[in-house]
């Protein structure tokens, strides 16, 4: 067992269905066409168990067991060919310049814009029976009620990481651990900031007191401002290898998800020198989800991997092994139960958003991004 972070938060009750409110779902997909109907690549006679062929998985880095991965393998003959990105528009990118991958795990608001542009299949429920054993309130998403085209995969929350021994135990629990200059400067090392544009400029414009899901371009510029005014002290944007950065003493303070910091902590070789914080000016909550483009070359594949990471004691090795939140109630007998006590907490920390579509304005969060590392 892997040493749970300390975890500093305030606590007040959130309700994590009601939190969860990416982009609203649609009846229609970018060519005016139902995105109700079957999808492309036979996806709607798969039945339970049924292969089509090597699936090409493509997915956040360090996010699954690999030992899942080489069981799937084996019980079912094919093989699984993993792929990796460092943000959901990067993933998107991909998939709108031709990238073909049959099972991906975007995060709740991507959902909504692959949605609206017609890109996932509805799922095959014939070919995922276990998606009944997701907990009732990861199955009223706004971003896709009643799992129409997504089944939650993991949830969690960005924060911040940090090394007590070059930081030292008396800070202020606050963004400004990565963007005031006057700070970082005397961290040894630097600190490490995300490569991805809704939660980088999200933290940004926490920082300064807006609402991360915030449409004002003079908010965004002043995000921009604050991240080009703090790169002296940013060692590196990565997506990556953040939480071994912070692990390694290598940088001071590390931005980054949940899970990746509690297993970079227990890896370190002084674990109780780390902390793991959400800022008090606010920070993310997000749900990653299973979907299968309709592009798929093997949907049947892709359902079947879908229904086997939904089981509830591969559903729940996933958790053990990653330590995010599992959406699924049936796992959770087979969780470790500071992992269950963690997510439990999360749930009712203070200020916690969820990163919401935004529609056309989207890609002024990657404009400004790119903008503010020059």
């Amino acid at each position: 067992m892997r040493k749970m972070a300390r975890f500093v938060v305030t606590l007040v009750v959130l309700a994590l269905g009601v939190a969860a409110c990416g982009g609203d779902s649609v009846e229609e997909g970018s060519d005016g066409t139902s995105v109700d109907g079957t999808p492309e690549g036979g996806a709607a006679s798969c039945t339970l168990d049924q292969v089509d062929g090597d699936l090409n998985f493509y997915n956040w880095s360090e996010y699954i067991d690999p030992e899942l991965i080489t069981a799937f393998e084996t019980e079912f003959e094919i093989d699984i060919v993993e792929d990796f990105y460092e943000s959901n528009e990067a993933m998107l990118a991909q998939l709108q310049a031709g990238a073909n991958y049959d099972l991906i795990v975007p995060s709740d608001y991507m959902i909504g814009i692959m949605i609206k542009e017609g890109l996932l299949a509805p799922i095959n429920t014939d070919a995922v029976l276990n998606i009944a054993n997701l907990a009732e309130r990861f199955t009223t998403l706004p971003y896709d009620p009643g799992n129409q085209y997504s089944a939650p995969y993991q949830y969690g929350t960005t924060g911040l990481g940090v090394n007590t021994a070059l930081v030292g135990e008396d800070f202020d629990p606050s963004w400004s651990l990565i963007f005031d200059p006057a700070i970082t400067a005397d961290f040894p090392g630097g600190v490490s900031v995300l490569n991805d544009p809704r939660e980088t400029m999200g933290a940004a414009l926490e920082y300064l007191g807006y609402s991360l899901n915030d449409t004002d371009l003079a908010h965004l510029q002043e995000a921009a401002d604050v991240i080009s005014a703090a790169k002296e002290g940013i060692a590196t944007f990565d997506s990556d290898q953040y939480d071994e950065a912070l692990a390694n003493g290598e940088v001071a303070v590390s931005h980054g998800y949940s899970g990746n910091m509690i297993v970079g902590f227990g890896d370190a070789e002084n674990p109780d020198d780390f902390v793991y914080i959400l800022p008090e000016e606010g920070a993310t909550l997000w749900i990653d989800n299973m979907v299968v483009p309709v592009s798929a070359d093997h949907p049947c594949s892709a359902f079947t991997l879908m229904n086997y990471l939904l089981d509830a004691e591969n559903g729940a090795t996933l958790t053990n092994w990653n330590y995010y939140g599992s959406p699924n109630a049936a796992s959770l007998e087979f969780i470790e139960p500071e992992v269950v006590e963690f997510y439990a907490a999360t749930e009712e920390a203070e200020n916690l958003e969820v990163i919401q579509d935004t529609g056309d304005y989207e890609i002024n969060f990657t404009d400004y991004l790119a903008i503010a590392k020059g």
